[in-house]
């Protein structure tokens, strides 16, 4: 009885483990499209490993929410960052761009690729201060 109660116990927990996908925020501003390149690759990697990810896009990184998006090709695998940020989203992604930016850069919302709008400051804020989540900024 004794390890039947035991094997429940770590079945549940198993499972309880499994169901909470650590949530982690990558923040990127960087101009580069090699640093673009390379967070926009870790955020596919966290994602891979279980991670529920939110990218957040600020200043010229903020280029890369935009519809028809382009850039260099990276190697080894050939891809843009905003391929690589695509591709994030089809996995379960979610991304968005600071608030500041439409406003300081002259485009409008309708210019942004469909899933990403700007971040409410408030809510982003709240969830850059839950316990349990990793902050990543490049």
């Amino acid at each position: 009885m004794k390890k039947v109660l035991v094997t429940l116990a770590l079945a549940t927990l198993s499972s309880v483990a499994l169901a909470d996908k650590q949530a982690v925020t990558v923040i990127l501003s960087a101009e580069s499209g090699m640093t673009q390149g390379m967070a926009m690759v870790l955020a596919n990697q966290m994602q891979e490993q279980g991670g529920q990810v939110d990218i957040l896009l600020c200043d010229k990184a903020g280029d890369l929410a935009l519809k028809g998006a382009g850039g260099t090709p990276l190697k080894p695998k050939d891809v843009t960052p905003a391929q690589l940020l695509d591709a994030a989203m089809k996995k379960g992604a979610t991304a968005s761009v600071c608030a500041i930016y439409l406003p300081n850069t002259g485009h409008k919302p309708d210019m942004l690729k469909d899933g990403i709008a700007p971040a409410k400051p408030d809510a982003m804020g709240r969830a850059l201060m839950e316990p349990n989540r990793k902050v990543v900024a490049f």
